[in-house]
């Protein structure tokens, strides 16, 4: 029961890694403030979830989980990323009212409110699909670590910091931003796909906002612009979160607590850690 629980657990948190580094890339590394990660996690899991249901290979429905948020970021953020700051990131938040909508409205697509159930598995047993998960985690950490130490990530710390002067030593910043966008909306899709074949079933709520400041409070926990930040990050709400499972009585107030909890921890890391535990700038 234990090693059944750990398991589940382990394979959650891998998908939850891929998630926060993808945004990290975006928000840490590039400065984008994207308050519509989650749309992206979703259309990876709704990809997988019809895909495979209707008889494609796994195989392809995982990349092709990729591919699809990957792309429709990239068109989002070649007509958004010119905007300045917090434009940007209500555009971004808007999408999550759209995709909501989308996903509840589009029936014969998405079944609606009912969801889609009987996602396959990849991997019938839960410790080898725990192995999996991480193996593809370690990937995205390896990527992202050779991405954020090349050329390419310096020039988009250097976005972050300030971008008319990378625009000044001649850098297309426009490219930049768009290509940053890419490769994270790619990851956070493929987290997505590794979700929905984790609980099997997949529904409007992975647009939640709910779910979206969870991952944010990892991430901000962690630190912006270190991928070792936001590892710890993952891990450390995420005991806090089970914690609270077996700390609260009442099944009801779970929720409740629980953001309280975290409210409080990010307010304790603010002023004594502004960067976050291992972060390079300030929230």
């Amino acid at each position: 029961m234990i090693l059944d629980y750990f398991v589940i657990l382990m394979t959650s948190l891998a998908f939850y890694t891929i998630l926060v580094l993808a945004l990290n890339l975006a928000v840490g590394f590039t400065g984008l403030i994207n308050l519509g990660h989650m749309v992206f996690f979703g259309i990876g899991a709704y990809t997988s979830a019809i895909l495979t249901t209707h008889g494609i290979p796994w195989y392809f429905a995982f990349i092709l989980a990729g591919l699809l948020a990957s792309v429709l970021g990239t068109l989002i953020a070649a007509i958004t990323v010119r905007l300045k700051g917090e434009y940007f990131a209500m555009v971004t938040l808007g999408l999550v009212f759209i995709a909501t909508a989308i996903s509840r409205n589009w029936i014969s697509l998405t079944r609606g409110a009912l969801g889609i159930p009987g996602v396959p598995d990849i991997i019938r047993d839960n410790f080898y699909y725990m192995i999996f998960s991480w193996a593809v985690a370690g990937l995205c950490i390896l990527f992202l670590y050779k991405l954020t130490n090349s050329e390419t990530g310096k020039v988009l710390q250097a976005i972050r910091d300030d971008e008319t002067a990378a625009a000044i030593l001649g850098k297309n910043t426009y490219f930049y931003k768009v290509l940053s966008i890419a490769i994270s909306t790619f990851f956070a899709g493929i987290a997505g796909s590794l979700f929905a074949h984790h609980i099997n079933f997949v529904d409007p709520s992975v647009f939640d906002l709910e779910f979206f400041i969870f991952v944010i409070s990892m991430l901000i926990a962690g630190g912006l612009a270190s991928l070792k930040g936001s590892i710890v990050g993952v891990f450390g709400l995420s005991i806090v979160s089970e914690a609270m499972r077996y700390i609260v009585v009442s099944p009801s107030l779970i929720g409740a607590v629980r953001d309280i909890v975290y409210v409080v921890i990010l307010i304790i890391i603010l002023i004594y850690k502004p960067k976050g535990i291992f972060g390079k700038v300030d929230v």
